[in-house]
């Protein structure tokens, strides 16, 4: 037992570095490849979500957003599925030592790495369409307008909402039909029957945490927050013996912290939507792996705390005739717009999001 359990730690803290490296050593071409496309939004964007203009937001990010490349996501969605094939790889042409790095698993790690690569592949196109030009040519610029109500500036929120919902779906249908899941453990009451219900239930958490990738808005803030709340996870998975699916999450740190060395200020690029949609849709079908899923909203709570600010923003300004809660939301944004310069921002958060790590995985293994 105690060297299963040595070798356990082994084979995550290696495949953890061994992610760091391999994004890490991706990152310069990325970046040419980036650099050299211009692959950056090419007008600031003037309009809030729910109307209204944005002048903090074109105050302290006019500049960046104009001159920073977006899809550092890439390094993340592309470095985990080419580790977890290599080591496969590795296992059945029975490569010393290399072949007990596998963590291509069946009941673990196929539908987070299915749910990654989608999600991802999705927030790509976002992406993409963001970073166009507009056509000089005239009958593509005449084209361009027509569909630009659709897919300008990228997709639109509905798209991207209907994009995750049918993800969503399609991961509940696999856990409720495929495993057989129809139960949620709530600390203190145990498991909490919910049958078909849990269709519909994993649906909402997914979309609940997809909002939560506002949070990309400040250089480092996304990075270190998802790791946190990754590596909480990977915690869980390992406290119920599911070593790969701790590999798989621990793979996905080490690939943010090698985003996060180039994303520190001044970001050299940034994480997107194809980072932020893989990470929170991959998040979601994680929690239901582990059985804690009610206890990510406390190991999530800066992708609330984000989301939620930008909820009660719109909230405000329909109810109340354009009346504000905040100066900017998402929440950061306010910070900014009352003086927290952003580096003290980023920290703060990450340290919060430190501890309610901690305080969501000691919730979930007391109850």
């Amino acid at each position: 037992m105690g060297i299963d359990l040595s070798f356990s730690v082994i084979k995550i803290a290696a495949i953890g570095a061994a992610s760091f490296l391999f994004a890490f050593l991706l990152t310069p071409f990325l970046l040419r490849v980036l650099y050299a496309n211009k692959l950056w939004r090419k007008e600031v964007r003037t309009e809030a979500l729910g109307g209204g203009t944005v002048p903090v937001f074109q105050k302290f990010h006019g500049e960046g957003e104009i001159k920073t490349p977006r899809f550092g996501g890439v390094l993340i969605w592309l470095t985990v599925p080419v580790l977890a094939v290599l080591f496969s790889l590795a296992a059945l042409a029975y490569v010393p030592w290399f072949e007990k790095l596998n963590f291509l698993n069946r009941s673990q790690t196929w539908l987070p790495l299915a749910t990654l690569f989608a999600a991802s592949a999705i927030g790509f196109l976002d992406d993409i369409l963001q970073v166009i030009a507009t056509p000089t040519n005239a009958f593509f610029r005449i084209l361009w307008v027509r569909v630009g109500k659709y897919i300008g500036g990228g997709l639109s929120l509905k798209y991207r909402f209907g994009a995750v919902t049918l993800i969503g779906l399609v991961g509940a249908w696999w856990f409720f039909y495929k495993l057989g899941w129809d139960t949620v453990f709530v600390p203190g009451l145990g498991d909490v029957f919910l049958g078909w219900f849990m269709i519909p239930f994993f649906i909402l958490v997914m979309l609940a945490t997809y909002s939560g990738g506002v949070i990309d808005g400040i250089d480092g803030l996304s990075g270190g927050a998802f790791a946190s709340i990754f590596t909480a996870y990977g915690l869980l998975a390992f406290t119920q013996g599911q070593v790969d699916l701790t590999a798989f999450c621990f793979a996905i740190v080490g690939a943010i912290l090698a985003f996060l060395w180039f994303n520190i200020p001044p970001a050299k690029f940034y994480m997107g939507e194809t980072g932020t949609m893989g990470l929170t849709a991959t998040l979601t079908v994680v929690a239901f792996l582990t059985d804690s899923v009610v206890v990510l909203p406390i190991i999530g709570i800066l992708l609330v705390a984000e989301s939620g600010s930008v909820i009660i923003q719109l909230a405000s300004k329909k109810l109340r005739h354009g009346k504000k809660v905040f100066l900017a939301a998402p929440f950061h944004h306010h910070l900014e717009a009352i003086g927290w310069e952003k580096p003290q921002i980023t920290m703060r958060f990450w340290i919060i999001g430190i501890v309610a790590a901690f305080v969501g995985v000691a919730v979930r293994l007391l109850g």
